[in-house]
């Protein structure tokens, strides 16, 4: 697997990761050894940078993650845990909470320490706070040695330019604004990122299944017309004989802006099909015609968090 280096961090990450999301039986019911399986797939395949949160599952998915990593030695893998976020609706970012949150995240995946810590859908809470308080506290934790590089994740563009106006960050990980039918992270803030040199992480390549054959789930947020013109795009990538999924991983990974684009599944076999697609050429005709079929809905997204954050 290819790697790229994070911004001034010194880390080198897959240009594909491990997103253990799934893990936490986020998006269905998941057997225990589907679920360690898979982080043991990702690593054979050289997936090897694994992100985590304590929301996902609300906790489930850092302790099966610990489980299958128990007898790996630990620098074969690089791992990213976050914090902030724990249920739907409950964000706790205080400095006395990063403290423990960090201390449980550690206990759970069975190490002494994390290679990145986030602050997790800062969008949904005051963010002066996180410039103010949590990440003061999260780089206590970075000198005590318990966290080797520190940044926030999030759905809006603007939060990574109000925090970054007012501190720095080691890297920052967006999800779903650049996959093929939204590049706004590219467009708007990559630039501004590589300028500060933070290492620029991207998650979502398959925009919570947009971009695949699957049926979307009814929580999905994204408007009609944005879905149908999606599915459209899948079914003119089907009739010449590749899975929409396929084009979306590549287009992703593709960019060599992007460090590292984080997919997520408890299913072994869709993470070695991943992998496979990685190493595949790019058919830049049928990418070509993709974009030209989701001209009309590009870059369109929805509110997420606060309003005043988006």
């Amino acid at each position: 697997m290819q790697t790229r280096p994070l911004g001034r961090t010194g880390l080198n990450l897959p240009i594909l990761s491990f997103g253990a999301s799934s893990l936490g039986q986020e998006f269905r019911s998941v057997k225990l050894d589907e679920a360690l399986s898979s982080v043991r797939v990702a690593l054979e395949c050289g997936l090897n940078f694994i992100d985590t949160s304590p929301f996902y599952g609300r906790g489930m998915s850092e302790v099966l993650t610990g489980i299958a990593l128990r007898d790996v030695p630990r620098d074969q893998y690089l791992l990213c845990t976050k914090l902030g976020r724990y249920d739907l609706a409950h964000f706790d970012f205080s400095a006395k909470r990063v403290a423990e949150s960090v201390d449980v995240s550690l206990h759970r995946l069975g190490t002494d320490h994390l290679d990145i810590c986030l602050c997790h859908d800062i969008e949904f809470v005051e963010m002066q706070q996180i410039v103010d308080e949590t990440l003061p506290a999260l780089r206590k934790q970075q000198q005590a040695g318990k966290v080797r590089f520190v940044g926030i994740s999030g759905y809006p563009m603007k939060l990574f330019r109000f925090v970054l106006d007012q501190t720095d960050l080691d890297c920052v990980l967006s999800y779903n604004q650049y996959c093929l039918q939204n590049t706004r992270f590219a467009d708007e803030l990559v630039p501004y990122l590589k300028a500060k040199g933070v290492g620029v992480m991207n998650a979502g390549p398959f925009a919570a299944r947009l971009l695949t054959n699957s049926p979307l789930p009814a929580w999905h947020k994204e408007p009609l017309a944005v879905r149908e013109a999606c599915r459209r795009a899948a079914e003119h990538c089907s009739k010449h004989g590749v899975d929409i999924a396929q084009l979306a991983v590549q287009f992703s990974i593709a960019n060599p802006d992007m460090t590292t684009t984080v997919a997520g599944s408890a299913n072994p076999n869709n993470i070695r099909k991943w992998a496979e697609w990685a190493a595949l050429p790019l058919d830049q005709q049928l990418l070509a015609d993709v974009l030209k079929n989701l001209e009309p809905v590009k870059n369109i997204g929805h509110i997420e968090g606060l309003a005043q954050n988006n």
